[in-house]
Parts: structure tokens; C-alpha cells; sequence
């Protein structure tokens, strides 16, 4: 039954033109020290797929037209809480400033994971993303120049228009687009990695769930900057939704088929 489903998926989302082969990337993999890690520590990280883009609302809007249980109505409550879609006017109709290309936000981990199981692919580990996020456009790893972390640190002090399109930042040296400057995104493993003492339950709104002053340790713009993407990520819980999260998926590089 598994299978069959999976193949079901698969099949609707090919001839939905949600080609797999077309969105993706190669990331060769390598090692890379994390924010938390020491020189010893260093991890590796394999060969895998990513996708070009985040999903995007029209992509988005064809999964939940094929399965309705991750319809904004029907959600079970114990796989996204209020905020779940809800920009969107109806189950299958977008908000009037919302575009179809732009970047699906509100969108809990469950359903997120689902959307990435049902292509046969998965979400990204948080090394996984952070090993290709340190790219800019020349170069695997531009984490050490002050440019470089610059931009990511405007981005992230920015008023958000939680609606540009993909695309509508650089292409990095992987031939991937907006990892910064467009909207946080979910990794399998978010929450496995706890340097914030925050929780959600505390603040009141989504820009308190960045907590500028545990960030002392962060000795340069490079920690800094990745502080506040492990803060954010461990101020989550599977089924909460933030309307500057999205998503996007990958693939192992050892499984070829689509």
C-alpha cells in the first residue's frame, strides 16, 4: 500500500510538470565546520540533490488539491496550528496580494515533510542547508568574508513583504536560489540543535523568536548570522507555522530514481 501510494504521488506530481530532474541541483558533498563544532568536529556532509527553488504556492496548491487532508479546513490540529495557509482565502485559492510563484509560507513541518515524501525526496538535514548556504555566487564556502555575511545579516534585519517571487535572489555556486534573503526555511532535523532557551509559548509574535542577546558568544558576522537561523530553528515545533518559513526539498544522491 506504501508503495502504491508513493508511486501514486510520484506519478501526479511528473504530470503536474513537477519534474524532479528539472528542479534540482548536484551539491558535491565535503566537510564543513558548523556553529556549534570545533576544528575536531568537523562534519561531512554526502553527495545529495537540492532543489533549485522553495516550493512555491502554485506547487504547493497542487499537492493540497490532490490530498485534502493538508487543505487549511481539514489539517489535522496536531500537524499545524492556527496559522497553517492562512493567507490563503480558501482551501484552494490564494490571497489577492499573493503570488503563484512566490515562495509557499505558513506551512508546518508535517506538511512540509509530506509534501517532500510524496516526490520521493525529503527535506534537507540542518547540515545539509547549511552546507550549501555558505556558498555564494564563486565560491563553496564565503562565510569568512565580510560582504558575504553582511548581506545575510540586512536580510535578516529587514521588514519582510512575505511575498517575493523565486528567483529573486542570487544564484550560488551550486546553481542554487534564495537560500538568504527570501524566507526561512525547514530542515528535517530543526529542532535537534538547542542553542535558544526560547520557546514559542513565550513571545508574541514572530520577530521575538530571534533572542539577540544569547548570541554573545557569536565572536564574527559569520557566527552571528548562523546563530539566529539555530535560534530560530529551536524556537520551533513541528506543527507551528511562521509567515516567513517555507520549505524546500532534496534528494540522495545514491537513489536516481524519480
Amino acid at each position: 500500500m506504501i508503495i502504491l501510494r508513493l508511486t501514486f504521488c510520484i506519478l501526479f506530481l511528473w504530470m503536474s510538470n513537477a519534474n524532479c530532474q528539472s528542479k534540482m541541483v548536484s551539491i558535491k558533498g565535503g566537510t564543513y565546520i558548523p556553529l556549534y563544532g570545533r576544528d575536531s568536529l568537523k562534519v561531512t556532509i554526502s553527495d545529495f540533490y537540492m532543489d533549485v527553488y522553495p516550493v512555491t504556492n502554485n506547487e504547493f496548491m497542487g499537492f493540497v488539491k490532490k490530498f485534502p487532508k493538508w487543505q487549511k479546513s481539514e489539517v489535522k490540529k496536531l500537524f499545524a496550528d492556527a496559522g497553517y495557509l492562512m493567507n490563503w482565502k480558501s482551501n484552494t485559492t490564494l490571497g489577492d496580494n499573493q503570488a503563484l510563484n512566490a515562495p509557499v509560507i505558513n506551512i508546518s513541518w508535517f506538511a512540509a515533510n509530506a509534501y517532500c515524501e510524496c516526490q520521493g525526496k525529503r527535506l534537507p538535514t540542518i547540515d545539509e542547508w547549511e552546507y550549501a548556504a555558505m556558498a555564494n555566487e564563486e565560491m563553496p564556502d564565503a562565510r569568512k568574508l565580510k560582504t558575504y555575511n553582511e548581506y545575510i545579516l540586512g536580510w535578516y534585519e529587514r521588514p519582510k513583504t512575505f511575498n517575493n517571487i523565486v528567483g529573486s535572489t542570487f544564484k550560488n555556486y551550486w546553481g542554487v536560489y534564495d537560500l538568504h534573503g527570501l524566507v526561512w526555511e525547514w530542515t528535517s532535523d530543526f529542532n535537534s540543535v538547542m542553542v535558544s532557551g526560547e520557546s514559542r509559548k513565550d513571545v508574541d509574535n514572530d520577530s521575538n523568536l530571534f533572542c539577540g542577546s544569547a548570541a554573545i558568544g557569536a565572536t564574527d558576522l559569520m557566527n552571528y548570522a548562523a546563530f539566529m537561523r539555530y535560534a530560530t530553528r529551536g524556537s520551533l515545533k513541528a506543527k507551528y507555522t511562521m509567515k516567513n518559513l517555507g520549505f524546500r526539498c532534496v534528494k540522495d544522491k545514491n537513489n536516481e530514481a524519480f
